[in-house]
Parts: structure tokens; sequence; C-alpha cells
């Protein structure tokens, strides 16, 4: 337990000073008593009551006292908190790559029915949004219920060239920040490039305060309840590097869950014509025939290691699905890790009710004896 303002817990002090009157009373009174001659009389009028029960009013007045100085330093506790009605964002790769074959009909199409499955499975009160990416990332669908929205967006997208990985989570967090204004919307970084200058700004990332809910020698960071679902096969190619954005979503408490997709033998590339909208992936666009490496990195495979360190960085979880089963199935099973996040409750409202509740016990029990 720790406290906003813990200087007040000096109010604290009063709750031992007035029991030390109360008992100083008692002690005088009983004194006093023993003036009388006949002490026979005392004890018959003392008769009928237990002696505690007299006690009690001035007990609970003392402890409402004392959860009151509690109230007024601000308690407050970290628990895990169930978010179920959270908002997810689906950060999906739309790469030349998700043509890759080895994933029947092709990857892309594998994934889009395993998110259509995910979305379909939400419960009503979950909002779901839709960031796709290649060679840029863009807000498709804006966090919402209506699940036919998503299903239309998800159906409809075409490749393109290129795969940001890092300026996908960049949009997520902004498409967070624009409903919860417990976070903030990110920051300029610059922009390193694989296959080309990126563009620079002076504003530096922000420092991570020790990740989602973690401490990392600075101030606790809340965790959000919203968190980023990222579904890749492949390697940053350009722009933010998925670390630099990591470190943004780590300062903001926004959790991030990359799900790396795809074998690490990529066959043929073939999509629908639908899918490749403007862009036909050629073999030489990710470095050779077979999709071979390109600055000794092969971007048709997933980059483990990075997707990793997103998760390790933010406080999500890693996943990897080879096939369309394994896909589906993770998507499936991704409600049980994300159901409960850590937050720090405020206990002084509870504090505070508790507190009258025993003022109030404490004069009906005056009242009533003071009437009987």
């Amino acid at each position: 337990m720790s406290f906003g303002v813990p200087l007040l817990l000096v109010t604290l002090a009063f709750v031992p000073v007035l029991l030390g009157v109360y008992v100083w009373q008692l002690r005088r009174r009983r004194r006093q008593a023993v003036r009388y001659s006949n002490v026979a009389l005392l004890r018959a009028a003392g008769a009928g009551s237990a002696s505690w029960k007299r006690h009690v009013p001035i007990a609970l007045v003392l402890g409402a006292l004392g959860l009151l100085g509690l109230a007024s330093a601000r308690p407050t506790v970290r628990a895990e908190v169930p978010t179920s009605s959270a908002t997810i964002i689906l950060a999906l790769d739309v790469s030349g790559s998700m043509c890759a074959t080895d994933v029947s009909p092709n990857r892309l199409s594998a994934a889009q029915a395993a998110v259509r499955s995910f979305v379909e499975g939400q419960d009503d009160e979950t909002k779901v949004g839709l960031v796709v990416f290649s060679g840029f990332a863009q807000l498709a669908v804006a966090p919402t219920a209506d699940r036919g929205e998503l299903l239309s967006a998800i159906d409809a997208v075409t490749t393109g060239r290129g795969t940001t990985i890092g300026a996908a989570i960049l949009r997520s967090i902004d498409a967070i920040a624009e409903l919860d204004p417990n976070v903030a919307p990110t920051d300029a970084v610059d922009e390193p490039s694989t296959d080309g200058p990126g563009l620079a700004d002076p504003t530096p990332a922000p420092t991570p305060t020790g990740g989602a809910g973690g401490t990392g020698g600075g101030v606790p960071v809340d965790v959000a309840p919203e968190i980023i679902v990222l579904l890749t096969d492949g390697a940053n190619t350009r722009g933010v590097t998925p670390a630099q954005a990591a470190e943004q979503a780590a300062a903001r408490g926004v959790r991030v869950y990359p799900i790396g997709f795809g074998t690490t033998n990529p066959t043929q590339m073939a999509c629908t014509r639908d899918q490749y909208g403007g862009f036909q992936p050629r073999a030489r666009d990710f470095g050779g025939p077979g999709g071979g490496a390109l600055g000794g990195r092969n971007f048709l495979v997933v980059d483990e290691g990075a997707l990793k360190g997103v998760a390790q960085t933010t406080g999500g979880e890693y996943f990897a699905a080879t096939d369309a089963d394994g896909l589906t199935k993770v998507l499936a099973d991704l409600p049980k890790h994300v159901t409960v996040s850590e937050q720090d409750i405020d206990l002084s409202a509870a504090a505070g009710l508790f507190a009258a509740a025993l003022l109030l016990a404490g004069l009906g029990i005056s009242i009533r004896r003071s009437t009987s």
C-alpha cells in the first residue's frame, strides 16, 4: 500500500490521544464513585448490561476517525483488475511478403481468416480498432464495437511495399490516445531507415519508466486497459524501429502483444488480384530469388528478436504461429493473457464510506441507550 499524501497520516495521532482522554475520564469517574457509601446500590444500577457494551460507541467513533485520517492520506494499492471491456488495436501487416504461400493459400488470406474469427469472438463491450501497415501505417478503422465495419475493412486490405512495424505501434498508440485521456499521444523520433534515409526530428524518444507497470527507477506507470495486438510476418524495413516505438508504448503503460507469422522457409508469392492492390511483389523486392537477405536480413522471415524485445519492454507477450491453425489458436487464446492488468486502486472513497458507517452505528447505539 502507498499513500498520495503521506504527511496527512499524522492525523492518526489524534486517535490514541482521544483514547487516552477517554480512559482518563473513566478512571476519574471510578475514583469519584467510591465516595458513595451504598456500593450495592451502584452495582444494582449497572446490572443488566455487560460492562464492555458501554464502550462500543466510543470504539466506533475512534475507528471512524482513524479511517478518516487514513482516507485523507489517499491510500492506494496495486492490484490486478479485469480489462474485459478494454480496447484492442489490431495492427495487421499487409506488406508484399504476406503473399508468400508457405501458409496456404497465402499468409494474407490465412491472417484475414484468423483475424475475422478473433473479431467475431469478442464480447459486445470490447472495442476493436484496425491499423494496417506496409510502407506506412494507417488507422483503417477507429476503435468500435461495430463488427460489420471491421470485417469489411479486413476483407478489403491490399498489400504494399515495405514493413513499418515501429510506425504501426506508434499509430496504434495514437488511436488509443484519442479514446483514453490517460494515454498521451506519441512523440516524434529520429527515424533510421534500412532501405532509405528517414525523416530526422530533433525530439528524442521518451525514456521509459521501467515498462508497463514497472518502476525502472522512475515513477510507476499505470497499465492502460487498452492493448495492441501486432501481427507481422517479417522485419522492420524502414522508419521508426520497433525498439523506439516500444519505449514510447512502455512510457504510456500500453502493452504490445506481437505475433510472428509464417515459416522460416517462405516459398513463392501469390496473392489474388484484389489483394495485390497497387503493388505486385517481385523476388528482387526482398533481396533476391526466394526472398534472399538484404543487408544480412531476410525480410520474408519474422524478426523474432525484435518482436520479443517489444513484448518485454511493454509488458506484453510474444507469440509465434507458423500456419493458419496456429494463428487462429494464438488469437483465440489471447484473451486469457490480457484479461487482467495491474493498476493502482484508490481506497480513499472506500475508507471514507466505512468511516461514515461506523459513525452512524455509534450514533445509533448511543441514541438507543439514552432512550431505553
